[in-house]
Formats: structure tokens, C-alpha cells, sequence
């Protein structure tokens, strides 16, 4: 049993005294503890060594006390298992030498083998439960199929990701055959990691934003549901579109189990826009993490008063930047503690 459970209560739309809070990249590089790490051992080497991904897992529950976990791992794992070559080097993001242009490259992608490929996933998520000691619950994360699909095509970050766009719409055979076995591979990895012991699920469509709404139905919000469905008879899931806003009203229909609003949307309006019956989270401006600590704290109380304390789950409205105080973080998660409604 839990000692905490709030977040997953929040997730069932339960009535809770304070709503639950945790942050989108908590495990991670504003965290002394995690630099030492970092300078240590390259990027995927921390993701693929289970005792490193459950140590950089636990270090926020230590230092500053959300409500739940989120393993550390990366999006990019699930190309590199489907025979993508991958490279992620620190301050210069993902790198793909041979992006995917053509049918005949979509055509040599595998739908691979979750427990070869990605065993040393599942073995950190059960390490990491050991770590735990059920004080709080394990999120465990996957991109959408369009998000890996941008980075795969694009051979890198983009601003607007013309050339995966361009790949979709001059190739869309191909591009919804690649789409497919992205999903497919997806479903399968999610559903080992919940055997293994996560407790919910997050998707990330971090591009989603990038389409119109027409064709982000078309080339990832399909896809999204495909997992939606396919997961939701096992856990939670939690679906975050960055930029999505326009697709809250179809996605509040799926069988999500909660929603993420970026902070460009106001909670008034996600509320309207997703039906005002599911679980939303979200949406505090990252960067507003750098205001004075008083500042922090009254925002975020304001925030719940705006989202309501019931079905919702307090985060960012995207992942926490390298340069925030600790101890902004932690006035953040505090704030949400200390708040009385």
C-alpha cells in the first residue's frame, strides 16, 4: 500500500484535501546531485543502468518531496530499440545520422523486442520501487508517435520541424506506415513498464503543437488513442500536448485518465475545452519558477483556486529549466502543500 496516494486519487477524480503535486522533469539537471552524475557517465548510460536511472529517480522525492516519481529515461529509447541509430550529446540535444526519408528506410524500422531492447528499463523501474518504499507513486513515460516520428525524420530539434511535416504530407504512406510501428512499439514498452511497477503513464507529445488541428488528428492524435486505449483497462494515462489547446475537447473524451495544460492556456479555458469532467494538470510557466520565493507561492495558490482543488494535479506547464534555485523548486512543491482552500 501507498503512503501517499494522493496523486493517483487525483487521477481517479476523487475529492482530496490538497490536489497532488509533482514537476515535469524533476529527476533531472537544476539538481546538484544529478550534475555529479551527469559529469560522470554520458546520457544513455545513465538511462541504461538501472542503478543510475533509480538513483537519479529518487533524488527529487529526497530533496524536494513531490507527490510522485517519474522514472528517468528518455523518449528516445523506443527509435534506438527499433534499430534508429540515436546519439544524445549534453547541451546539443538528440542527433539522428541517418534520418528517415524514404519508404525503403521505414520499411528496415522493426517492431523490436521489448524485454531484449528495453529490459534494462523495466529492471530500473523494479529498483526503483525498492528505492521508494511505496512513499509515493512511480510514473513511468513514453513521446507520442508523432514526437518521435519529428525527431527520427528531422534528424534533430527543430523550431518547426518543416522537414517531418514535409515527410507526411509528400510521403503519407510512409510516414503513417513509420506513425504505426512507432505505436505499436509503444503499447508494447508501456505495457512491460507497468507489469514491472509504474503506476500511471504519461505520454508526451512534445510537437504536437507544431500541426494544424486537421492534421494533428490525422498524424498523432490517432496514434496517442491508439495507446490510450490500449493502456487504459491497466492504468492510468496522462496525456500532455504541448501547444495542443485546440485538441483538449477531443482528448477529454479519450479514456485518459487526466489531461496536461501547458501555460498558455488559461485553467478557465482548459477546463471548458476538455468537458470540465476529467482530471486536468498543469500549468505554471517554468521560467516563473525564477520569481521571488513569495511570488511562487502566492502564483501558485492563485493557480489552484483558478484549476479547483478536486481533479487536478499541480505541475508545470512544460519541463523544469537547468538554472532554477532548489529552493524555488521546493517553495513550489511547498506552496501546494501548505495550501488551504
Amino acid at each position: 500500500m501507498l503512503k501517499n496516494d494522493l496523486f493517483l486519487r487525483a487521477l481517479n477524480g476523487e475529492s482530496v484535501e490538497r490536489p497532488p503535486v509533482w514537476m515535469m522533469r524533476q529527476a533531472g539537471r537544476y539538481l546538484p546531485e544529478f550534475r555529479a552524475l551527469r559529469d560522470k557517465y554520458d546520457f544513455f548510460t545513465r538511462c541504461e543502468t538501472p542503478e543510475l536511472a533509480a538513483e537519479i529517480t529518487v533524488q527529487p522525492i529526497r530533496i524536494v518531496k513531490p507527490d510522485a516519481a517519474i522514472l528517468f529515461s528518455d523518449i528516445l529509447v523506443i527509435p534506438r530499440a527499433m534499430g534508429i541509430h540515436v546519439e544524445l550529446k549534453d547541451n546539443l540535444g538528440p542527433q539522428i545520422p541517418n534520418p528517415i526519408r524514404t519508404m525503403e528506410q521505414v520499411n528496415q524500422v522493426i517492431v523490436p523486442n521489448i524485454e531484449e531492447t528495453l529490459g534494462y528499463v523495466m529492471n530500473a523501474i523494479k529498483l526503483t520501487k525498492e528505492m521508494l518504499n511505496d512513499e509515493v507513486p512511480l510514473i513511468g513515460f513514453a513521446g507520442s508517435p508523432w514526437t518521435i516520428f519529428c525527431y527520427v525524420v528531422e534528424g534533430k530539434g527543430s523550431k518547426s520541424f518543416d522537414t517531418a511535416k514535409g515527410f507526411c504530407f509528400s510521403n503519407p504512406v510512409a510516414a503513417h506506415t513509420l506513425l504505426q510501428k512507432i505505436t505499436d512499439t509503444t503499447i508494447l514498452y508501456l505495457k512491460e513498464k507497468v507489469k514491472a511497477g509504474c503506476n500511471a503513464i504519461q505520454i508526451f507529445d512534445s510537437w504536437g503543437g507544431m500541426l494544424s488541428p486537421t492534421d494533428y488528428n490525422e498524424f498523432s492524435w490517432q496514434y496517442i488513442n491508439q495507446i490510450v486505449e490500449a493502456l487504459a483497462e491497466e492504468t492510468k494515462v496522462i496525456v500532455f500536448g504541448k501547444g495542443c489547446w485546440f485538441a483538449l475537447n477531443e482528448m477529454g473524451k479519450s479514456k485518459a485518465s487526466a489531461l496536461g495544460v501547458d501555460w498558455t492556456c488559461s485553467a478557465r479555458n482548459a477546463r471548458y475545452l476538455s468537458g470540465g469532467n476529467i482530471t486536468l494538470q498543469g500549468n505554471f510557466d517554468p521560467s516563473r519558477l525564477l520569481s521571488p520565493i513569495p511570488t511562487i507561492k502566492k502564483m501558485v495558490h492563485e493557480m489552484i483556486d483558478e484549476f479547483g482543488k478536486d481533479k487536478y494535479i499541480v505541475n508545470l506547464g512544460h519541463g523544469i529549466l537547468p538554472n532554477i534555485p532548489v529552493d524555488h523548486a521546493k517553495a513550489f512543491i511547498d506552496a501546494v502543500k501548505e495550501y488551504k482552500g
